[in-house]
Formats: structure tokens, sequence, C-alpha cells
């Protein structure tokens, strides 16, 4: 499977902007796989479109902050730091990208 496969065109008044104050009541975009027809729903109306046997998985994983900005001390340079993943929790170490990055 390509990236370039999940290029679709949607106005930017389509994109939430804030998370809806009633979890179920957030949008939902639903994709037709056998004519491509899009139709654009709410969350609660999820379960219309299981049939017996389907399955549904849950991603309970937690997103952080994960990108920081700062300026190096001596220039006063604008950088970017991401983190990446914890290495040691006592020693605070993690691996991360920064840029620019020599």
């Amino acid at each position: 499977m390509k990236l370039s496969q999940y290029n679709y065109s949607f106005s930017a008044d389509m994109l939430a902007k804030y998370p809806a104050e009633n979890r179920d009541e957030a949008r939902l975009m639903v994709l037709n796989r056998k004519n491509g027809k899009i139709e654009h729903k709410v969350f609660k109306d999820m379960i219309d479109y299981f049939k017996a046997g389907d399955v549904l998985v849950l991603n309970d994983t937690k997103v952080f902050p994960a990108r920081l900005y700062g300026n190096k001390e001596k220039t006063g340079a604008e950088i970017e730091i991401f983190l990446l993943r914890e290495l040691n929790r006592e020693l605070r170490l993690w691996d991360v990208l920064v840029d620019p990055a020599r």
C-alpha cells in the first residue's frame, strides 16, 4: 500500500478544531469501499456498520506532547526537539530528533 492512496480532498471546515463536548457526537467519515461514496456521520452511528461476528479493536494509547521548541543558549537560534521514545525513566533519557541538527 502506498501513502498516496490516503490522499483525498476535503474542505477545511470539515477538520475538527476542538473535540466534541459529547464524545459520541464527534464527526465520523464513512467511506463505502464498493462505490467510493463518502458519508459524514457522528461516532455513535458507527454501530450501524457492524454485522454479527465483526470485531472492534480499541487503541487506548495516550498521546503526549512530543514536540518541544526552544532556543540555543549561545546563539539564540530556534530549535525543535521531537521526543521519539523514553530510554531510561530514572535518568530522564530520551531518543530524540533535533532540527536543525548537525
